[in-house]
C-alpha cells in the first residue's frame, strides 16, 4: 500500500510538471516589410553619412574655415608602411648577411614610400 503511494505521488507530481509552452506570434507580412524598409533605409543613411564626411574632408583639405561654435572638425593623418614582409626581410638578411640583417632592415623602411591615411575628427 505504500508503494501505491508512493506511486500515485509520483504519477500527479509528473503530470504537474507538464509545462504548456505558448505558441510563438506568426511573422506578418507587415514585420517583413518594416525590417526590408528599415535595412533599406540603413543603407540610404550610410551613403548619406558617407557623402557628407567626404565633403567636409574635402573642404577641410582645401583649407576652408570651421565656424566657430561647440562643434570642431580636423583632418587626423597618419602615415603606414606595409610592414607584413618585415619577417620575411628579416630571414631573409639574416641569411644573406650572416646578422648584419638590421642595416639591411633600415635601408628597405627608408626606400619604402608609407601610405597617407586622412581621418575626419568630429567633435
Amino acid at each position: 500500500m505504500a508503494t501505491q503511494q508512493i506511486v500515485s505521488s509520483v504519477v500527479q507530481q509528473q503530470k504537474s510538471a507538464v509545462v504548456s509552452f505558448p505558441v510563438p506570434q506568426a511573422i506578418t507580412q507587415f514585420e517583413l516589410a518594416a525590417f526590408l524598409s528599415l535595412r533599406g533605409r540603413s543603407h540610404q543613411l550610410q551613403e548619406q553619412v558617407e557623402a557628407a564626411e567626404q565633403s567636409i574632408k574635402i573642404r577641410l583639405e582645401s583649407g576652408a574655415e570651421l565656424e566657430t561654435g561647440d562643434h570642431r572638425a580636423e583632418l587626423k593623418e597618419n602615415f603606414r608602411r606595409n610592414v607584413s614582409w618585415k619577417d620575411v626581410a628579416t630571414r631573409l638578411a639574416d641569411r644573406l648577411y650572416f646578422g648584419k640583417g638590421l642595416g639591411y632592415i633600415e635601408r628597405i623602411l627608408r626606400k619604402t614610400k608609407p601610405t597617407r591615411t586622412v581621418s575626419l575628427v568630429v567633435e
